[in-house]
């Protein structure tokens, strides 16, 4: 059995269509599942059980001896959240409980991280272990993830095969239900349905014009083929970046949301939210030369091919994956 946190949030669910489309449904899905609206990420996708995130453990007491894979998904995502608390519960304990139990057991771990790590990039993007102890996090949830990280660097790898993922900014169907978190093209869709334009934000940093800001848009299909590849090889144990490689300005996204809807973009610019303005990245872009000598060819969605492809299979026909 694979067991899959998160897996009714939207990285989760998209985890669970690949698993799915590639002959995998003995799946044991993890989240908490009372949340209404995101009940129809997992319309039509097939699965043992459910499970709520706060009886993974009791279950793992009964049955983990059958699981044979562990990817965890799930965590607090909110960037504008600022209880250290909730992400210690969340994304810390928990996730050091789990990869205790996987160490244990000889069971696969694979988890995500972030791109949020990486702070104002003081470091550069490089996923190397040797500079993970002196990242400096923009907010909590990059702090929470960053520790994870500095942790299982630590730990006895001896027992089991691991990976973590440093997520750059991902986009893709099944993020209908993130609200302020989700992508720029999602909101730039609903926009022009309900306006007929998109508004960015400002840049406030010298040298960066509006809508200039840079990061690095990954495809949530790619990134799940990323992520299938290390459930069918085995590769070096590690923490890989998950992006293109290559920036792309927000202008960029909102123009080609506008011109797979086929309009001309209308785009102006509002002050960046105060409680995110101090603390935001201006640029991003994932060195990705170690998952290319773990043997990962396949190639990335360019931005054009993923905006494309999301706007028309999946928010015009308002369609999961």
């Amino acid at each position: 059995m694979i067991v899959v946190t998160g897996a009714a949030g939207f990285i989760g669910s998209c985890l669970v269509r690949k698993l799915n489309n590639e002959g995998h449904r003995n799946l044991i899905l993890v989240d908490k599942f009372n949340r209404s609206d995101r009940a129809r990420n997992l319309h039509n996708k097939g699965f043992i059980a459910e499970l709520d995130r706060a009886d993974l453990f009791e279950w793992l007491d009964r049955f983990g001896d059958a699981v044979t894979f562990v990817y965890h998904i799930g965590a607090r995502t909110d960037t504008a959240e600022q209880s250290k608390e909730v992400f210690d519960e969340l994304n810390l304990d928990y996730s050091k409980k789990l990869w205790s139990f996987c160490s244990g057991k000889g069971i696969p771990f694979m988890y995500a991280s972030s791109a949020a790590t990486y702070g104002l990039g003081e470091k550069g993007y490089v996923d190397s272990h040797d500079v993970v102890k002196d990242l400096k996090p923009l907010n909590p949830y990059g702090d929470s993830k960053n520790e994870f990280d500095k942790w299982l660097l630590e730990q006895d790898h001896s027992a089991t095969n691991w990976a973590g993922f440093k997520f750059f900014n991902v986009y893709g169907p099944n993020e209908f239900h993130k609200g302020r978190m989700a992508s720029v093209i999602f909101h730039t869709f609903k926009n022009i349905n309900n306006t007929g334009e998109m508004k960015l934000f400002r840049s406030h940093k010298d040298g960066i014009a509006d809508g200039q800001q840079m990061r690095d848009f990954v495809y949530v299909k790619d990134l799940v083929d990323v992520l299938y590849f290390f459930f069918e090889e085995k590769r070096t144990s590690g923490i890989y970046n998950l992006g293109t490689g290559k920036a792309r300005s927000f202008y960029d996204l909102a123009a080609l949301t506008f011109l797979s809807m086929g309009k001309e973009p209308a785009i102006s610019f509002i002050d960046t939210p105060a409680d995110i303005r101090d603390n935001y990245q201006y640029f991003t872009e994932a060195d990705m030369s170690k998952l290319r000598v773990a043997g990962y060819e396949s190639e990335f969605s360019s931005l054009e091919d993923g905006v494309a492809d999301y706007v028309t299979n999946h928010l015009i026909p308002n369609d999961v994956w």
